[in-house]
């Protein structure tokens, strides 16, 4: 038997790729896999059966990152010794090949391509895959890059009281023997090997007839009644979407089958063909705040865009990666916004993701929406806000540059024409300029090959564009101006493209650049209304303007034009108007960040003060009180602010972990009150919520506690709940219990070479962000030449680069 250790397999080339995909063409996997030993062990087996042609004569390799025990090439015994870094050689094809790989995999426990989880509440067994990008070879063995298609079958063994799910419909499943059931599912149409899935497990089922489609939800049967709850909301989103791009693209969904697994223990959601694999964070412990809603059909929806962009049609190679995120990104918020309650996604939209990406781009770690990838391991160190979040604001622009009408013209051309296939940029990019009438070479060389965000400007009755590097981006914008009282006097088309534009705008008390939010600028009008937008920005009369108008300022705040409180100001003016709760969670958010983290020390607990002041009268509105009241809990000084307080988390466990916490960090901490809320709480990882208040105590024992459990052990759920524990281990004023752990982390996170992304994204999590500039530099030294994983260096290089900005405006 052969090792092929998942430690250092080797990371494919563009150039090996394209050489492979000139070699062979694959015809189908077959691939029989046992989970029976998944029960009670860690090890799943699986024989995979490839046909595929070849140029006769020719040599390639089929990757494998598993245990092989076994390999036949046309009938003949393969040399295992051969094996090196998870490739089988393969040489002196013929014209037509049957290769049969038997492997298996123990490392069940990493995430890497697959998960074995234990639900702590019930001591059931759930297994999930994930694929992208390259991780379908460590379970069976593939020629695992995207340009390589094949009709795909799966039989499983599992354990009689498991349901397995794959990406199509079982065609049989046998009676139960020995314990065991055989599942054999339906060919699936030719699928790039990353989009391919089978899960696992005794999962509760809620099926159901909707459009036209068998739409199937799964979830672990400890959280039943949450799915229950939720599941007439998670079909009508699942319906509208399906019918929405079906009759958009001019391409209904071709399977009738359209699963959506809810799974343990995983962060995000995996776009599979037919079977959608969503963390089970999205079954929310509690009633859904609006907000949570809002996130949870995002993220519904850019799933479901992929089965058309992503797996009907692939790009050819992960250089276009961006394409494939950045269109579902964009599709989704599209989508959402026609969906009564969730008009004002784009203006969340602005407040989260954009921001998000804004701040991105005025890092180190920015770079071109459009890179040179030269392996798997270059692609994944671009998933990031440049890849999701600015490469959808730019196909936002682009819908507005050339109107939604060609903009949906060039879709339908290019679904049609690639359907099944793979396709490059150019391909999409001339199905839009052939729509639309236009050349569009200039207008993608301009945004997607340089980096950098550019900055428009109101002067003089001119709109100007400036940028860092010279480039010449074309924006199609919106001038809102605005009267005394707030009210919309006109909305201007603008549309800069050589040079400085004239317009003209009424007398107004405002004029807001961007308005409408479809470019993607930083923005500076004139004085005057930069003046009354400080102070009104609440008073403007939709969602997306009002929150262009914050965005500008927390911009600012970067670019380290204006200081924390400013920011806080800015929102708290806003939330005396504003009761959208598609926003006000997302305001209450940014103000919360600029207060405890780009504010001087002296200062913290003052705009903290006003933060909870903002919640607590924010919590007297029904729509927006559940939200309000987990934030004022967070933020709560004031006897008043902790009563209000006091009162919600009678309601809501969210509330109460965030009380508990809030007095943890003050010293207040109450084991009693932590054990009975943990029992309360219907989630099954609660347990990492009593952590978290734990973590909270300025004390460092319970900081230990948290670094082990996090960066020595690597306990922490491979959820958001990362994000959580980091905010309550670096607590502001903490500074002297904190000290050590700045140099740990730093020790700990260059040292990080396997566990995949969602592992790396965990222990990221916990950069020192309260620590000072000797830190920050530390950290940028760090990233210096090339020993760090791609994704680790570009993502230290990035917090190092905030975490300046922070140090800065925090010594104003």
């Amino acid at each position: 038997m052969s090792d092929t250790s998942p430690a250092a397999p080797a990371s494919l080339t563009q150039e090996e790729a394209a050489t492979r995909a000139a070699t062979i063409t694959v015809d189908r996997y077959d691939i029989a896999l046992d989970m029976t030993g998944l029960l009670e062990g860690e090890t799943l087996s699986s024989v995979s059966t490839i046909t595929f042609s070849a140029r006769p004569g020719s040599s390639t390799f089929v990757d494998c990152v598993a245990d092989v025990s076994a390999a036949t090439l046309n009938g003949a015994e393969l040399d295992l010794a051969t094996i090196s870094a998870g490739r089988i050689p393969l040489t002196d094809l013929a014209e037509t090949n049957t290769l049969v790989v038997s492997a298996s995999q123990s490392d069940t426990a990493s995430s890497e391509g697959v998960l074995r989880t234990v639900d702590p509440s019930d001591g059931n067994v759930y297994v999930w895959t994930s694929f992208e990008p390259d991780d379908a070879r460590r379970l069976w063995a593939c020629f695992d890059q995207p340009d390589l298609k094949a009709v795909h079958a799966f039989t499983v063994a599992a354990p009689e009281e498991w349901t397995v799910l794959s990406n199509s419909a079982p065609a049989s499943v046998s009676d139960a023997e020995a314990g065991a059931r055989t599942w054999v599912f339906e060919d699936t149409p030719p699928l790039s090997t990353y989009v391919v899935v089978v899960n696992a497990g005794p999962f509760v089922e809620v099926r159901a007839e909707r459009g036209g489609y068998d739409l199937g939800l799964y979830a672990r049967r400890s959280l039943e009644s949450q799915l229950e709850r939720d599941r007439e909301e998670i079909l009508d989103i699942t319906e509208h979407g399906l019918a929405w791009y079906g009759s958009k693209f001019a391409m209904p969904f071709p399977q009738r089958r359209y699963d959506q697994i809810f799974v343990p223990d995983m962060g995000g959601a995996m776009e599979n063909w037919g079977a959608v694999t969503h963390s089970d964070t999205f079954i929310y412990r509690t009633p859904p705040t609006q907000e949570d809603r809002t996130e949870r059909a995002n993220v519904i929806l850019h799933e479901m865009a992929h089965m058309w962009f992503g797996d009907l049609v692939t790009m050819r190679w992960w250089d276009d990666l961006w394409l494939n995120e950045a269109f579902a990104s964009w599709a989704a918020v599209w989508a959402s916004a026609a969906v009564p309650g969730y008009e004002d996604v784009w203006a969340s939209i602005a407040l989260t993701e954009k921001k998000m990406a804004y701040d991105t781009d005025l890092t180190p770690a920015t770079h071109p929406i459009r890179g040179v990838v030269p392996s798997v391991d270059v692609a994944m160190a671009n998933f990031d806000a440049i890849t999701y979040m600015k490469g959808q604001a730019v196909l936002q622009q682009l819908h507005a540059y050339i109107g939604e009408e060609a903009y949906l013209a060039g879709l339908q051309a290019y679904f049609a024409e690639h359907a099944y296939g793979n396709t490059v940029l150019d391909d999409l990019m001339s199905a839009f300029g052939a729509a639309a009438g236009k050349d569009l070479t200039a207008w993608t060389t301009a945004w997607l090959d340089h980096a950098g965000t550019d900055v428009i400007s109101l002067a003089d009755g001119k709109v100007s564009v400036s940028s860092a590097d010279g480039t010449v981006r074309p924006h199609r914008l919106d001038i809102a101006s605005y009267d005394a009282e707030g009210g919309l006097l006109a909305t201007t088309p603008v549309t800069v493209e050589d040079g400085p534009v004239e317009v003209d705008l009424p007398d107004a008390a405002a004029h807001l650049l961007n308005a409408t939010d479809v470019t993607f600028a930083a923005t500076r009008s004139d004085e005057a209304s930069e003046a009354w937008l400080g102070q009104n920005a609440g008073r403007l009369p939709d969602a997306v303007a009002r929150a262009v108008a914050v965005s500008s300022a927390w911009a600012a705040m970067f670019r380290g034009e204006i200081a924390g409180p400013d920011v806080v100001s800015r929102v708290a003016s806003v939330l005396e108007h504003e009761r959208n709760p598609q926003v006000t969670g997302e305001f209450l958010s940014m103000a919360a960040a600029a207060a405890e983290l780009w504010t001087p020390p002296a200062r913290v607990a003052e705009q903290r003060t006003l933060v909870a002041d903002a919640a607590a009268a924010l919590a007297t509105d029904p729509a927006n009180r559940d939200t309000a009241l987990r934030v004022l809990a967070a933020h709560a000084t004031t006897p008043e602010q902790l009563a209000l307080a006091e009162e919600g988390a009678a309601e809501d466990v969210q509330v109460a972990w965030r009380l508990l916490g809030r007095r943890a960090e003050t010293g207040d901490y109450d084991a009693e009150a932590v054990a009975a809320l943990e029992a309360r709480d219907p989630d099954p990882e609660s347990w990492v919520s009593a952590l978290g208040v734990r973590t909270a105590r300025p004390l460092a024992e319970a900081k230990e506690e948290a670094w082990q459990v996090t960066m020595v052990e690597r306990r922490l759920p491979r959820t958001d709940s990362g994000y959580a524990l980091s905010s309550a281990f670096w607590r502001p004023g903490q500074e002297d219990v904190l000290a050590p752990y700045a140099q740990r982390y730093l020790d700990a996170a260059t040292a990080i070479r396997g566990g995949g992304l969602l592992a790396y994204g965990l222990q990221l999590r916990l950069y020192p962000v309260t620590a000072g500039e000797e830190v920050a530099a530390a950290a940028r030294a760090a990233c210096e030449g090339d020993a760090l994983v791609p994704f680790v260096r570009q993502t230290i290089i990035r917090l190092a680069d905030v975490h300046c900005r922070q140090v800065a405006a925090r010594s104003r």
